[in-house]
């Protein structure tokens, strides 16, 4: 067992190097301002980060795709297409997230924070064939200086836009203008409301409603959107315009950046450009459990719903029948990380852990991803609290996730299964149902393991769990792949090509 949380920067900021020796100015993720032998956005992702991007095609990949679930239709049918179109685990993945902040924002919106595991099942692969965690957690904002009006609804980083940023530009292969394309369409054209979207919007409809701009696009003649109509977003669809084709810096750093600042003090929720600046995604290595010759992969702290899914299935892996016990050996470990004192190293190799207690927490949602060469991507995303704050951000589209300094912060959890001798993937799950998604995520990828089945039997409640599984290995045998999502909710788990 070994987990690591020490940020991978050294070929990277070498890249960087090199890219500011011969394109100036520049600033990493600030992706406006460039030369023109800079090659603009893709001619970064190649000096930063190797191999050149091809274009994708819908339909170019013929037969076997690969598969991916969420808990959200249109996000799984975004990422379909995107392997269809010949992208890899990532690029369906990042697709998938900018579309949930569309089809979602409930639980994904652009000013939302998450984690993300992923695989490249290749030595040769720029994490050498072992997974690594992208860590884009939301947090609390400094403190507003003097001058500013009083944050009546505390808003938290908005990292949605860098995490995938990330995840796509190291472990895709599409240019990243394609991975935002499918939900600005969406959000321009219109979306129809998904069963999911409309239970979260019947939760919380009152509060949400009051907002005038929330009113605005999820209310139609006075009444809250109903599950099957089309739902526009004007000015979400020119936000995520703006990233595509200004670059995700501008959001942080840029014109978009400014807007962020002014428009959020307008609603109680500032969010100061100083500290967008600084709101930088994260490497990790994620903590690894080993289990009958393959290892097992989960988000690493701060996504401290990882650990608490590694301890639950150490736990399982030990005494499969004592679900409660590695539940609550799982939340404690959780607990303990919270409370300060110990590392996660240190929970994580405890011969044994008390069962602990969480407050109430926010909601999650997740999303599993792999493609045809057994690359995988597993995500888990939250807001923070349904809606965030609740407050439109005006003109702009989005509402920011609530700060985690007023209320508790998720447990995010996802895992992933590797044979790093066969160089191969095995399983993928994302959880979520607050207390339930470390559990969730546990169970999930153990009944996958012992079963040979992506969803033998359901997790425990309150977790859901969305399960991708190849019993004989991928690259390998494509036939024994099979992806499903959790029986009780109205996600969509669905194949490419």
């Amino acid at each position: 067992m070994a987990i690591g949380n020490a940020v991978r920067t050294s070929i990277v900021r070498r890249r960087i190097l090199t890219l500011l020796a011969a394109c100036r100015p520049l600033v990493l993720f600030g992706l406006t301002a460039l030369t023109a032998g800079c090659g603009g956005l893709n001619g970064i992702k190649e000096a930063l980060f190797g191999g050149a991007t091809t274009a994708g095609q819908p339909g170019i990949i013929k037969g076997f795709a690969g598969g991916v679930v969420a808990d959200e239709p249109n996000a799984a049918l975004v990422g379909r297409d995107i392997l269809a179109a010949g992208g890899s685990a990532a690029d369906a993945a990042a697709s998938m997230g900018f579309t949930l902040s569309v089809s979602l924002p409930s639980r994904a919106g652009l000013g939302a924070g998450g984690a993300c595991l992923a695989y490249t099942a290749s030595r040769k692969g720029i994490t050498g064939g072992v997974p690594e965690a992208v860590l884009f957690v939301s947090y609390a904002p400094t403190a507003a200086p003097g001058g500013m009006p009083a944050a009546d609804r505390p808003a938290g980083m908005p990292m949605l836009a860098r995490g995938m940023f990330l995840l796509q530009t190291r472990h895709g292969r599409l240019p990243f203008e394609m991975s935002i394309a499918p939900a600005e369409r969406l959000a321009r054209f219109g979306m129809p409301v998904s069963r999911a979207f409309a239970r979260d919007l019947t939760l919380v409809a009152g509060p949400l409603l009051a907002d005038t701009g929330a009113r605005a696009v999820f209310a139609q003649d006075g009444a809250l959107v109903r599950e099957g109509q089309s739902v526009t977003q004007t000015d979400l669809a020119v936000t995520l315009s703006q990233i595509r084709a200004a670059g995700v810096g501008d959001f942080y750093q840029g014109a978009l950046g400014r807007r962020i600042e002014q428009v959020s003090r307008s609603v109680g929720a500032p969010i100061l450009q100083s500290d967008l600046r600084q709101a930088l995604p994260g490497l990790a290595a994620p903590a690894v459990v080993s289990f009958q010759g393959d290892n097992a992969a989960f988000l690493p702290p701060p996504a401290d719903g990882g650990l608490a899914a590694a301890v639950a299935f150490r736990s399982l892996a030990r005494n499969p029948a004592d679900m409660d016990g590695a539940n609550a050996r799982g939340l404690g470990a959780a607990a303990r990380w919270r409370a300060g004192g110990a590392s996660a190293e240190a929970i994580l190799a405890a011969a044994d852990l008390p069962g602990g207690a969480m407050p109430p927490l926010p909601a999650s949602t997740s999303f599993v991803a792999m493609d045809r060469e057994g690359n995988a991507v597993a995500c888990a995303l939250s807001m923070n609290n349904l809606f965030g704050v609740g407050r439109m951000l005006p003109g702009l589209g989005f509402i920011p996730a609530a700060s985690t300094a007023v209320v508790p912060a998720p447990l995010l959890a996802a895992g992933l299964v590797w044979n790093e001798g066969k160089q191969a993937f095995r399983a993928a799950a994302g959880g979520s149902g607050q207390s339930g998604a470390p559990m969730a995520v546990a169970v999930g990828l153990m009944n996958a393991l012992r079963s040979r089945q992506p969803m033998a039997q359901p997790v425990p409640e309150p977790g859901r769990a969305n399960v991708i599984a190849c019993d004989g290995y991928l690259p390998g045998n494509a036939d024994s792949c099979a992806w499903a999502t959790d029986p009780r909710e109205p996600g969509l788990a669905v194949g490419g090509g």
